[in-house]
């Protein structure tokens, strides 16, 4: 590995540091559908986004929940202490299209209907509110 590109590789190590999240990747379910449920906590702290995604009819929001916990412990873990209640926020939540199955379905005269079997990645940050205030 080139000097150039060595420092270049511990500059986003260092980057990384700071950030604490969890992906989710290849989701079965349409990204639309999973970016209803992302839409309803983006921005909330954590213990009500969680409260919001427990009592959501979408079955996007059990795997958005598990998620959510994911990107707490990976919080916990990474500053050596549990989260206070309150403390952390969801941050930035998005969803990407993955990987779409094509699929042929019979039809009528011996034809046959295409059938998009699609997928998604969620990414989500959380980041306490104390590292808001000191920057």
């Amino acid at each position: 590995m080139g000097a150039r590109k060595k420092i270049a590789a511990e500059k986003r190590k260092e980057a990384a540091k700071n950030l604490y999240f969890a992906k989710l990747v290849g989701v079965p379910s349409s990204p639309r559908k999973m970016r209803y449920v992302v839409d309803m906590i983006r921005g909330m702290e954590v213990n009500k986004a969680l409260g919001v995604l427990k009592f959501s009819n979408k079955k996007a929001a059990i795997d958005v929940e598990k998620l959510l916990r994911s990107a707490v412990a990976n919080w916990e873990a990474k500053n050596d202490r549990k989260a206070e209640d309150g403390e952390l926020y969801v941050s930035r939540v998005f969803v990407d299209e993955g990987v779409t199955w094509k699929r042929m379905r019979p039809a009528p005269q011996g034809r046959g209907y295409r059938i998009r079997k699609r997928s998604n990645h969620v990414t989500l940050f959380v980041d306490s509110k104390t590292n808001d205030d000191k920057e």
